[in-house]
């Protein structure tokens, strides 16, 4: 069976809804809106977007741990966990989110103990309330977590590389794994880049593909065409 390590987004993959779109929503002051859109537009990287945005969050702890209380994961993720402890494969949260938010979450579950590259999320000087910064970030990247390091570091043993995610946050890394359940806007960049995939709608998928990944079935099924080579 050959060794894996697998790479796994948070936010609209792991959780149901994307946390820090959802905490802007009911506690941003005016202005993340228009960070928003010159992220979308490519004027800025997601790091100092959601720095700006953080900045902006008009909420006590309470209120925050409160709402996160109302926000939920695939119900399949924690027995999709289970089997890879079960198969001894690793797995490691990757996430352009917040740290505190992801461990809140999963610690309601019992899987604040999963190894987690994320955005650090701590109080701030008044007359700002939080502060962003990013223990993950790399050279040259503009995201927050560096997707990319995450995988060169996964890699470095010499396993294979599983990506699981669902939108741009991950176009970059998984351009560098060996294979991708993909969800949402993954789907399409992963096809249109020839990267390996399947598209799967949640973790119950991912369950009953892991296996197949494990023994070399599904990558064998799914393997990039060699390229052509001209005749001489």
């Amino acid at each position: 069976m050959t060794a894996w390590n697998i790479l796994c987004d948070f936010d609209g993959t792991i959780s149901v809804e994307d946390v820090i779109d959802s905490l802007l929503d009911r506690f941003g002051r005016p202005g993340w809106e228009a960070l928003e859109q010159d992220w979308r537009a490519g004027r800025i990287g997601s790091r100092e977007c959601m720095s700006g945005q953080v900045d902006l969050l008009d909420m006590s702890r309470p209120q925050l741990d409160k709402h996160l209380e109302g926000l939920w994961i695939d119900h399949a993720f924690p027995a999709f966990v289970a089997k890879t402890r079960e198969l001894a494969t690793p797995i490691r949260v990757v996430s352009d989110g917040l740290d505190y938010a992801i461990h809140k979450i999963l610690g309601r579950y019992g899987l604040d103990d999963l190894p987690l590259a994320a955005n650090h999320l701590a109080p701030a000087e008044p007359p700002r309330q939080w502060q962003l910064t990013s223990p993950f970030q790399a050279e040259g990247c503009r995201s927050g977590t560096c997707k990319c390091a995450c995988v060169a570091q996964a890699r470095s043993g010499g396993a294979k590389t599983l990506l699981i995610g669902d939108g741009a946050s991950d176009f970059c890394a998984a351009d560098r794994v060996d294979f991708v359940f993909a969800k949402h806007r993954l789907i399409e960049h992963c096809r249109a880049a020839g990267i390996p995939y399947v598209p799967i709608t949640g973790f119950e998928d991912a369950l009953e593909l892991l296996p197949r990944l494990l023994d070399g079935s599904l990558l064998a099924e799914h393997a990039r065409p060699a390229p052509a080579v001209a005749a001489g």
